[in-house]
Parts: C-alpha cells; sequence; structure tokens
C-alpha cells in the first residue's frame, strides 16, 4: 500500500508545496492536486514538478468537459515532461454545479465521453495522427475531412512516454464499471471500506471481467482525513464541513452524487436533512448534522489502535494507494503523523 497526500484546493498553495517537499523526504509517494473552482491545476502541478524530484504527481482530477481531449493530452505530456515522467493524469466527471454552474458547459453523457477522452489521450501520447470518429468527439471534423483543414495531426513533441498512467474518479456503478475497464487507477470518494463491496462490487467486477492484462491491477486510490493520537477526537469535526457541503450542496436534489453516495451507505435520511438544509442556506446546521460515525468510517482519526484498525479495514477493501489530508495546522504534526501511518501500513 502506498501513501500519498490530497493538497487542499482552497488553502495556501506555496505552503503546501513547502510541505510535500518535507512529506518527499519521508519517502511520501504521490501527491495530488484537485483542481475545482479555485486556481486551475496545471500550473501548480508544474510549479510541484520544479520544487520536488522523486514524489509522483497528478490531478485529482482534471474535469474531462473543461478542456477538449487532445488538450488534456498534451497537458499531461507537458506535466510528464517537466517532472521527469512522474505525471498521472486523474480525471473525473465533476458534477453539475461546476460543470455547468461554474464553466457553462453542459453535463452530458460522461460515461461515453470518458471512454472516448481516454481513447484519443493514448492515441495522442503514441503520436498517432488522430484521426478519431466517436459519437461524441471526431476528430477532424466531419466537414473539414477532404480539405486541408481535415489533415489529420499529430503531437510534435515526443512524450517522456507514450502510456501516462490515467486515473478516473467515478462513484456510480456504471461509472466505475467503465474505470475498472480502461483505466490504471480509481478514484472514489468518501470511502467506507466495510460497505465498498456492496456498493460498488458487482461494478468492479464486471469492469475488470473486460480488462486489458496490459492495464495491471487497478490502483486503488482513496483519500482519508489523518491524525493519530488520544486526543484528536475533536478532529472529526474538522472533516464535516467538506462533506456537508458535498451531500448537500454539490449538486440539486436528485443530481448530487455524493448525496447518492451517503444514502447507498445506509445515511439516507440524514442526508435529506443535511441536503435540505445546505440549499435553504442553514450551512452550519448542514454541517452539524453530518454524523460522526460517516466521519469515522471514511477518515483515520483517533489513537494509534484504531488506525492501525482503520488501515486494515482500508487494505481488506482493496485499497492500494491512501490519499491523506493531514487534520492539522501544525506541519510537524502533519509530519509526525505521515511518518507513523507508514508504520502501520500492511507488508
Amino acid at each position: 500500500m502506498r501513501i500519498g497526500i490530497s493538497l487542499n484546493y482552497s488553502g495556501g498553495f506555496k505552503e503546501a508545496a513547502d510541505h510535500v517537499v518535507e512529506l518527499e523526504k519521508v519517502g511520501v509517494d504521490i501527491a495530488l492536486v484537485a483542481e475545482a473552482y479555485s486556481y486551475d491545476a496545471v500550473s501548480q502541478l508544474g510549479y510541484l514538478a520544479a520544487k520536488t524530484s522523486t514524489i509522483q504527481l497528478g490531478s485529482g482530477v482534471f474535469p474531462i468537459y473543461t478542456r477538449t481531449p487532445s488538450l488534456l493530452a498534451m497537458t499531461a505530456a507537458g506535466l510528464d515532461y517537466v517532472s521527469d515522467g512522474r505525471f498521472q493524469l486523474g480525471i473525473g466527471t465533476s458534477g453539475p454545479q461546476v460543470v455547468e454552474g461554474f464553466h457553462g458547459v453542459p453535463f452530458d453523457a460522461p460515461l461515453g465521453r470518458t471512454r472516448e477522452v481516454v481513447d484519443i489521450c493514448r492515441q495522442v501520447w503514441r503520436r498517432e495522427r488522430v484521426n478519431y470518429t466517436g459519437k461524441h468527439y471526431q476528430l477532424p471534423l466531419p466537414a473539414d475531412r477532404g480539405t486541408g483543414l481535415g489533415k489529420p495531426l499529430q503531437l510534435i513533441n515526443h512524450p517522456v512516454r507514450e502510456r501516462i498512467p490515467i486515473s478516473i474518479a467515478a462513484l456510480g456503478p456504471k461509472n466505475v464499471e467503465l474505470t475498472a475497464e480502461i483505466a490504471e487507477g480509481w478514484q472514489p470518494v468518501f470511502f467506507y471500506p466495510e460497505k465498498a463491496r456492496s456498493v460498488w462490487g458487482e461494478a468492479l467486477e464486471a469492469g475488470q471481467a473486460k480488462r486489458d492484462s496490459e492495464l495491471g491491477p487497478l490502483d486503488v486510490m482513496v483519500g482519508a482525513s489523518l491524525a493519530i493520537g488520544d486526543d484528536v477526537e475533536e478532529r472529526l469535526a474538522w472533516v464535516k464541513p467538506q462533506l456537508g457541503l458535498y451531500i448537500g450542496g454539490m449538486g440539486a436534489k436528485g443530481r448530487n452524487f455524493y448525496h447518492n453516495l451517503a444514502t447507498r451507505y445506509g445515511f439516507g435520511e440524514v442526508a435529506d436533512r443535511i441536503q435540505e438544509l445546505y440549499l435553504s442556506g442553514r450551512k452550519d446546521e448542514a454541517i452539524a448534522a453530518v454524523p460522526d460515525e460517516l466521519v469515522r468510517s471514511i477518515s483515520l482519526i483517533g489513537p494509534r489502535g484504531f488506525v492501525a484498525e482503520r488501515v486494515a479495514a482500508f487494505a481488506d477493501a482493496g485499497v492500494t494507494t491512501l490519499l491523506v489530508m493531514p487534520a492539522s495546522t501544525d506541519r510537524r504534526e502533519s509530519l509526525r503523523h505521515v511518518e507513523e501511518l507508514r508504520g502501520l501500513l500492511p507488508g
């Protein structure tokens, strides 16, 4: 099992980058930069590439609607170049709240678009002339074929690697099945290990049955807040604002994937309450309504023995990369907790 770090996209990035440098020295394997509606992740990943030398870097995630497939491939190839082959492309659909509300782009056909994006990216990295006819993307455009504008192009540069690993953030059964079929990695959010098989087991098995063996085993990359100690119980509350936002506010009723996930975990009534409060503007009450049980189940917060039990539960559920988010304002304490966590990993 690897240890990674997920950078908080709403925090101070330069301070976080300095912390990544420290984490690299103690052997943290990968750092992911999210992209929602804060600074773009590309500029931050380029900055990290210049500040580090061994830690793997990844996007966690680039929404597929906000860049063309070819631009995603170009960006990934560029980040892989400046990092000397250390980049992993994380993609996802995000959600209607961000895609339609912030970018003004229709949120449509997430499954079909994801598959075609992956196909096109891999074609670009192989430096093939991109001649692709899909349902959602046609390169060149049909109207330009047979004209001077319709000549298929290939990437000018020679990428460091012709196969950059792709991980996909997926929650719904069909999207998880697709991920298990075509991607090197899977990034589920709010992962509850004891519930994972009942929620995603069939989808993962269906996708892996169609998986190309050349992809290797699926890297299950799971985020979890981290604080180890006998006096960290109050830090469960630090996780609640994010859960309140996502379950309550990241999408309208009936179009909120995170609300649906909480419901599938067995928290349907409380998820409804959180959403009702959040959408009516009572955000503090929505956050307060997030149950400790849910936070504790998806986090690594508590005494050393408890955290060891949770690590074992994540491992039993198939997790191969723990992307921790230290629940601390003290960088030295965060570093200590990450080092202590390393000693609790199986194997």
